[in-house]
């Protein structure tokens, strides 16, 4: 067992943790739209106006932020015209990256946004640079957002909307270094600007728009973004195109080739998995260092809008539908990440996770009338008081908390805290998959009382939720909390994610 101790300064504040940290991602790829939000209208599964009610109040427990939508790689393929007015009409499409399927379009403008009211979520639109135009993408800003009267304005109230909606957060282009466009750099910056330029405020509707950035450690994209944030040139008062700038990075075992199974590995790949995740902190550093030579303020963001596990589909399935179990080794992943998040509050504004429903690392996996919650899906639910909370910093010191794995050092023990109108929430994970982990939290500058403990963990790494055994992987009272003069001592089992709830005292 290994002996570690959590300093945890409850009087000295960080960064807030935007609850858009906690974003989620919609694409048209397999089921995660069509079987899994919308059902249709005539569909015996209950629904509103189409969308499949199980799904909203799963996520609405979670808070859910904001939905990113149409892709991904969709996303640069959809004309938002095919989208709207009466659904017998709608043209078809092929939606040639995932799965060379027939989209009808039936799921489009109205019916997102329509879903993102009944979530409770702000959207995320995603416009189309890789195969539209700028017109097509400042009409679908106008359509959505403006008010009183304009060609598009008619349109929208002409399909049944007559106020605007509120749509804060835009992205322009989906990775252009791949399937938006694989475009360089330079080119890519040049259009992100551009796009920017016509993407325009209307009315009081404010846009953050959110320029295509770079996939994992091309430092070099970030930097040439960076380069061209401002109109210093210009005659006119300087100003930000872009409010933020995109980044992705998928958790994986082994090369994108061999991506493995989800459910079926063995220790050593568990390791390689939480190596790969932890990652993530040092790119995000990286692109954070290079941002702050180009914006030292930290204005633009950084928006870490696709990210999680990748792994080989289930036997049997479609594989361009990236349908995969989730298990144990999967929530371990999230809560690594949301650790690192916090850490990185000052300037990573906005994280989605891909995707929410039936594809890559889901929220929620339906079958039929059936709908599962998966083990990453808890970690979000028992990690939601860190939304919109103020960071605490959290000292690690530990007598063998570390593992080498391959040339990565796996830090065994993470952590995280946040403080809100006087809760205390403190996230720990134990990613050793064998010894238990006694920690010991120093808590300084002040006290807290009532405290709760909760944790997700299972006996297998491998294990997992289905619709005979939903429970499988679900969190449970913790118990093992002790109080001491220094705060509190707790043992968190192997392969384990436990949270403490308190009030400052």
């Amino acid at each position: 067992m290994s002996d570690s101790t959590a300093v945890i300064n409850l009087d000295i504040e960080g960064p807030t943790i935007s609850r858009h940290l906690y974003g989620h991602f919609a694409e048209h790829l397999g089921r995660c739209v069509y079987g899994g939000f919308w059902v249709g209208q005539d569909s015996p599964i209950p629904n509103e106006g189409g969308i499949r009610l199980d799904v909203v109040e799963a996520l609405r427990a979670l808070h859910i932020p904001n939905l990113r939508w149409p892709g991904g790689c969709f996303a640069d393929e959809y004309h938002w015209k095919d989208g709207i007015g009466p659904r017998e009409q709608r043209p078809t499409m092929v939606n040639t990256h995932w799965g060379d399927v027939e989209e009808n379009n039936h799921f489009g403008t109205h019916e997102f946004m329509a879903l993102c009211e009944l979530l409770g979520a702000e959207p995320y639109i995603n416009g189309n640079v890789g195969s539209g135009t700028v017109q097509e993408m400042s009409e679908w800003v106008e359509y959505l957002t403006r008010a009183g009267d304009s060609p598009m304005v008619r349109l929208r109230k002409a399909n049944g909307r007559q106020e605007p909606w509120r749509v804060k957060f835009w992205g322009i282009g989906n990775e252009t270094w791949g399937c938006g466009g694989n475009m360089r750099a330079e080119y890519s910056a040049d259009l992100a600007r551009q796009y920017a330029t016509y993407c325009r405020d209307h009315g009081d509707n404010k846009l953050y728009r959110i320029a295509s950035g770079a996939s994992d450690a091309d430092y070099k994209w970030t930097e040439t973004l960076m380069q061209q944030i401002s109109c210093f040139g210009c005659e006119a008062t300087p100003r930000n195109f872009f409010q933020g700038i995109s980044l992705h990075y998928y958790t994986l075992s082994g090369p994108w080739e061999a991506k493995g199974s989800a459910t079926v590995f063995d220790t050593d790949d568990y390791y390689r998995t939480m190596a790969a995740a932890q990652r993530i902190d040092r790119i995000i550093a990286g692109h954070s260092t290079v941002m702050d030579v180009y914006d030292p303020g930290r204005t633009v963001g950084l928006v870490l809008d696709e990210w999680g596990t990748w792994w080989d589909v289930e036997p049997g399935t479609n594989p361009g539908f990236l349908f995969q179990q989730n298990t144990l080794r999967d929530a371990l992943v999230a809560s690594t990440h949301f650790d690192i998040f916090h850490k990185h509050a000052a300037r990573l504004h906005m994280a989605n996770i891909a995707q929410t429903v039936n594809v890559l690392q889901a929220m929620v996996l339906t079958d039929g009338d059936a709908l599962v919650l998966t083990p990453t899906y808890h970690v979000f639910e028992m990690n939601k008081g860190h939304q919109d909370a103020t960071s605490l910093t959290v000292h690690l010191k530990s007598d063998r908390s570390r593992r080498t794995v391959g040339d990565a050092e796996l830090e065994t023990l993470s952590a995280s805290a946040s403080v809100k109108d006087g809760a205390v929430l403190i996230s720990l994970s134990n990613l050793d998959a064998e010894e238990p982990a006694r920690v010991t939290l120093d808590l300084r500058g002040g006290a807290i009382g009532g405290t709760t403990g909760r944790i997700l963990t299972a006996d297998k790494l491998q294990d997992h939720n289905a619709p005979g055994t939903p429970e499988t992987v679900a969190p449970r009272p913790f118990d093992d909390l002790r109080t001491t003069d220094q705060g509190l001592v707790l043992t968190l089992p192997p392969h384990s994610f436990v949270t403490v709830q308190g009030r400052l005292a």
